[in-house]
């Protein structure tokens, strides 16, 4: 009994040691991912696992290299552009503050909508008649997200983000198994192809821009300040960014397998979570289905969390001054955000696009992000001997070119979807 005790201590302080990531994975992996994901498999089964497989390297190389720059200088992503820009400083800074901070907002109000939504349709599927109410349950979570906030420090929300993590990839993974493609096929997917459809390299921009996103990043920087690494842990922040981008492959692209597993076998292509929900209930009945809907859940709550603290802690940043978690700007930013949530409850509105909003902010901050954080690292009255060496370089100018193809093809994406909307 000592033995299991002693076993399962190691282990929370393993995970303790890496909650950066988790924090990072929780804020990432959200309803946008699992509607990207599952509309990939749905659609192509899994010969885009390439793609995702792809977006989680370059990931940890933008994760690698944020994490660096803070753990060597000190100083978070804001305030170094403010610091080292020169003219140029102040500017970049806050209008990557703002894009960051709307890109967030937006995906809050859709997260919402869509959560409210599903938890709208399982409370049918469990109870039958006419479901939850939507603004009742978006107003159910604002109270209990709340009163996490009202509880603690960085060091509590990270525990809470572990737990909220935990649920929603052991969930997804679960259902995985249960409808497991061959794995002839996800050998297969790792091969890049992109399918001779018009809508495919729309549908690769939509799974990637999920994952690669420019608030981790910049996030990033003021999380290894939060946990107060310095040099000394130069490796801690590289194996916290690997087990990141290990687990944002492994997470999502378990929902892509499940999406590939049944509704590509099926011929039924899905473009929203709700819709996938009802889909699968005849295949996978109610149990297993209410697996998959816990790790949606979970991903929700663990993107809604990080979310609603990004203002303070950017701002926090770009102030150059630690966060008072207990403090009245900290509570009046957090509730603040927190109330966006009820904007499609309230009025109706289609969540999918404040989703689409998202992304259209999101394709212009991320190649920012990745110019700034090459301009940093090869500077060396900055970064001294820990500036950027030849692959790190290699991997950020490649992190940048893919950034911009992305982009090119999500502005393309979202002339289509907002042609549709309206």
């Amino acid at each position: 009994m000592a033995n299991q005790s002693g076993i399962l201590k190691r282990f929370w302080k393993f995970m303790l040691s890496i909650g950066p990531g988790f924090f990072l994975v929780g804020y990432t992996i959200g309803t946008g991912s699992v509607v990207a994901m599952a509309s990939a498999g749905s659609r192509y089964g899994l010969s885009m696992l390439w793609a995702l497989a792809l977006s989680c390297i370059f990931s940890f190389i933008m994760l690698e290299a944020y994490g660096r720059y803070a753990v060597v200088t000190g100083e978070g992503a804001l305030y170094g552009y403010k610091k080292h820009f020169k003219f140029l400083g102040r500017p970049v800074a806050i209008i990557t503050l703002i894009g960051l901070i709307m890109v967030e907002i937006m995906a809050l109000i859709g997260i919402m909508g869509i959560i409210s939504d599903l938890i709208h349709e399982w409370s049918i599927i469990l109870f039958d008649g006419s479901g939850w109410n939507h603004l009742w349950i978006a107003v159910g979570i604002i109270i209990f997200m709340n009163i996490l906030l009202t509880l603690g420090e960085y060091s509590f929300f990270e525990k809470i983000l572990i737990i909220f993590v935990s649920i929603m990839g052991i969930s997804f993974i679960l259902t995985m198994f249960i409808v497991l493609p061959e794995p002839s096929e996800m050998a297969k997917g790792l091969i890049p192809t992109i399918p001779k459809e018009v809508n495919a390299p729309m549908v690769i921009a939509a799974l990637v821009g999920t994952t690669l996103t420019a608030p981790t990043f910049v996030v990033r920087s003021v999380l290894m300040k939060e946990k107060k690494w310095a040099l000394g842990q130069l490796k801690d922040q590289r194996k916290d960014a690997i087990v990141a981008s290990v687990l944002m492959f492994v997470v999502s692209g378990s929902i892509m397998a499940c999406a590939a597993g049944t509704l590509y076998v099926m011929n039924k292509p899905v473009e929203e979570v709700i819709t996938m929900v009802t889909l699968l209930e005849p295949l996978l009945g109610r149990f297993a289905l209410s697996i998959f809907i816990m790790g949606i859940l979970g991903a929700a709550l663990s993107s809604i969390l990080p979310i609603v603290m990004l203002a303070p802690l950017l701002i926090g940043d770009y102030k150059n001054k630690p966060v008072n978690y207990k403090g009245p700007l900290f509570r009046i930013l957090t509730v603040t955000g927190l109330l966006f949530g009820l904007i499609v409850p309230i009025l109706g509105a289609r969540p999918v696009f404040a989703m689409l909003l998202s992304q259209l902010f999101q394709i212009f901050v991320l190649p920012v992000v990745v110019v700034a954080i090459i301009y940093l690292l090869n500077r060396k009255d900055i970064m001294g001997e820990y500036k950027a060496g030849l692959w790190l370089n290699i991997g950020l100018w490649l992190t940048l070119i893919f950034s911009l193809i992305i982009s090119y093809q999500s502005v393309l994406g979202m002339k289509v979807s907002l042609g549709s909307l309206f």
